[in-house]
This record gives structure tokens, sequence and C-alpha cells, in this order.
């Protein structure tokens, strides 16, 4: 098999193997990097393996830049943990991804992704600073899959008032390597900082990369639990909370490797830019973002459209000026071909009202406990009403969100031993205005 190269959805940077995919985190164009093929799995040859040997064999196909041992050993390492298919009823699964060490599905990527990095920095004797933006689980989820690392250093900016107690926590108690920054704004704030910082020659020494789904390293071991859960339940239809929609991408990146999915349910709170989009053709984003219970999609812009847009046809991308700065998000230099994204894809945006009730609903109809993200992808699974079998994600542990539970259903959720002990930690964090510059004179 001929070695898979990465280009730019922007289409002006040089195409990359997946090692400087990686490492470079974002494209120097601004773009993300795209695979210029994506090879078939022979899915039904999975059926029956342990989850970390079929991530193996699956991330295998598009890393061909470490032995196959030591990459075995990496996957065997990365997921030592559950991953559990809820059955709710006849059409109905829930998979909940929050059996990992900090409770959310951003460890299945978080994990591999460290893993991986570290291996190349140790080959090369490179040291790493990790920037990333979080709007809840991200920044825990890469905290600790990196903590302790020698050779990479972990930045995280988060929204001062947009992620919850529990989950801001997780990035502020660890120390060591990882510095967290508080920004006074939204997560789009947070992620036009890193964009940019990326690109900025004053920082080159830093060696800057992403943990973000803005990196391709996040999106592929992604692209694992939707075969896992496929050959479980032979579902046909998937519904994915979606934020910046690096998770759905996971599950196009499967479709596209042979996955046989017949639609994605696109679930979004009430940051309603994709399902507007599917239903006009033109594309408006929500700025500033709107702050919803589920936080961690609280996303206006979603970074991984380009991606999206890119593999059926089109070319996004943000206007910037000669310094990077952005000026305009998300235009449509080509439009993709809506008949085949309408035809793959539905949308539900998900009011804050809708999710506390299906919230109720779940503990009340079926006796299970939901958080705010699984309950958009819940919610949106009835308003799609569609016929076949379903497998609706849950990204993170009700425990994470203990006020609204108890608020909504007057039961405390229990705490996963990967959450316990968090407040009596001391926490460590700095808070800087919405303004690039103060970020870089901090960081620098």
């Amino acid at each position: 098999m001929s070695k898979i190269m990465f280009r730019s959805t922007n289409k002006k940077a040089p195409e990359v193997s997946f090692k400087q995919a990686l490492i470079n985190g974002q494209a120097p164009d601004y773009g993300l990097y795209m695979p210029t093929e994506i090879p078939k799995v022979d899915i039904e040859s999975l059926k029956g393996k342990h989850y970390w040997e079929l991530a193996f064999e699956i991330i295998k196909t598009f890393v061909d830049e470490i032995p196959e041992e030591k990459l075995k050993e990496l996957c065997k390492d990365a997921y030592n943990f559950d991953v559990p298919l809820e059955k709710i009823n006849d059409s109905l699964y829930i998979m909940r991804l929050d059996k990992g060490p900090t409770a959310s599905f951003k460890d299945f990527a978080a994990r591999m992704m460290a893993r991986l990095m570290n291996y190349f920095c140790k080959q090369d004797n490179k040291k790493l600073t990790v920037l990333v933006a979080t709007s809840g689980d991200t920044g825990s989820a890469v905290a600790s899959a990196f903590y302790g690392l020698d050779n990479i250093k972990v930045i995280v900016l988060f929204p001062e008032k947009e992620v919850s107690d529990r989950q801001r926590k997780q990035m502020t108690t660890l120390g060591k390597n990882v510095k967290a920054i508080a920004v006074k704004g939204t997560f789009d704030d947070c992620q036009a900082i890193v964009k940019r910082a990326f690109n900025d020659p004053e920082l080159k020494g830093l060696n800057l990369t992403s943990a973000n789904s803005i990196n391709f390293g996040r999106l592929l071991p992604q692209a694992c639990y939707y075969v896992y859960a496929h050959l479980k339940t032979k579902n046909d239809i998937f519904c994915v909370p979606s934020g910046n929609f690096g998770n759905l991408m996971g599950g196009i990146l499967a479709k596209e490797m042979g996955l046989p999915i017949k639609k994605f349910i696109v679930a979004v709170n009430e940051n309603d830019e994709f399902s507007k989009f599917l239903a006009s053709g033109k594309y408006v984003p929500v700025v500033p973002s709107r702050n919803c219970s589920s936080n961690a999609m609280n996303v206006g812009h979603p970074s991984n459209l380009a991606r999206l847009i890119h593999m059926y046809g089109g070319w996004m991308t943000d206007e910037r000026d000669e310094n990077g700065k952005v000026l305009r998000q998300g235009v449509l230099k080509e439009k993709p071909d809506m008949e085949k994204l309408r035809n793959d894809f539905i949308s539900f945006s998900i009011t804050n009202k809708e999710v506390d009730e299906a919230i109720k609903e779940a503990s009340e109809k079926y006796d299970i406990m939901l958080e705010p993200h699984g309950a958009v992808g819940i919610a949106a699974v009835k308003k799609a009403n569609l016929k076949g079998l379903i497998v609706s994600l849950e990204t993170a542990d009700p425990a994470k969100f203990p006020e609204k539970i108890r608020e909504l259903i007057g039961i405390e959720p229990k705490v996963p031993e990967s959450l316990a002990h968090l407040d009596e930690k001391e926490e460590k964090f700095e808070v800087i205005g919405n303004d690039y510059e103060e970020f870089k004179k901090k960081i620098k």
C-alpha cells in the first residue's frame, strides 16, 4: 500500500506525512490536514476483537512511521477501560464513552495522541508545547493524557465562565507540565487565540502543536469506536452530539473506510449554525456562541466544518489579515454537494429546555441517567424519528454536572474514581482578557 500523505483544506501548504501532520497540528496556511486518500478496512474481520486490537488495526492503516509491534503496545496501553453499549429499546442503544480516566469521550483521542506524540518526540529528541482550547472536556482529557511527560508541556485555554467546577478542577489541579489559563470570553475566542498562535513567528521557539480536533491525530482514534459500536449492534444510524465536529468527523472517517452507516443525526445545542446551513445552504456562524447547559458544545463556528465541507467537494476557510487575525469566519469559497450532505446528515438544534426534558424522561421512562450533552443526542433522536437501529453517543459522566442532575431528577450522581478527591486539591490557573497580545506575553 502506498504511503498516505496529508494535505491542507486551504490548498496552499505542501503535503506532509502522518507524523508531520500530527506534530504540526495545523497547516501553515491555517488549513486543516486531511489524508489524500482514505483506505478501506475489512470491517467484518474486526468482529470479536478487544477494543485496543480493533483500534490498532484501524490506526495502522494511516500510521506507517511506527513499527507495528510498538503501535500495538501503544494502543493496548491507551485503551484499558470499558466501552459499554446500553440497550434502551429495540431501536436505540447508548454508547457510554465516559469510562476513561477523565470520564469523557475525549480520553479516546487524547490518550492515543499523547502516546503517538511522545513516541515521535523521543525518537527525534524534540520538545513540544501542546496548546489547546477547550469548551469543557478536551482540556481535562489532554491535560491528563500528557501529564508528567518529560518532552511535552501543555497549555490549556478555557472560557472563564463556561465550564463546570469539576471540569475546571480537572485542568487546574495537576501542575507539573500542565498550565491552565482562563480567558474572559467564549470557547470560540479561546480557539481563535490558539489558531493565531500556531502561525506566529515570534512563538516558533516553543514548538507549538495542537491537541484540539484541528489536529488529525485527534480524529483518527475517534473513528474506532464507531466501528466497535456497529460490530456489537449492527446499527445503521449514529446520533452524534456535536460542538467542534471532531467527534462527527471520526464517524465520517469510519464511514469512508467502509463502515455501512446510512445516516448521521448531528445533534447540536442552541448554537445552530450547522442545522441552518444544512437547511438553507447558507453558512452564518453564531457570534458570540450561545452559552448552553451542554457547555462542551458551545461552539458558534466549528473548526472541523472545513473538513466536512472539503470531503463533500467544497472549500470553507476564514479570511485573515496579514497578521493572521480573523476578519471573517467560515467563508464558503466553493459550495459542497448539498444534496449528498442532506442525504448523509440530518441535524437538529436542541434547546436547554428540551435538554432538561430529555434528562427527566430518560430517568423516569428508562431509569437511566444522562448528562446535558448526551441528552442533546437523545432529544435529537426523538425529533429525527428515523427507521433503523440507532446508536447515540453519551460523551461525559453525569457526575461532571451534579447540580443539573440534582435539580432535574433529585439524585446525586455517583462520582467515579477519576473525579473523586478533586475538591481537596489546590487549583492553580491564571485569568487573562480576550486579548491575543496579553496571551502571547504570558506564555513567552
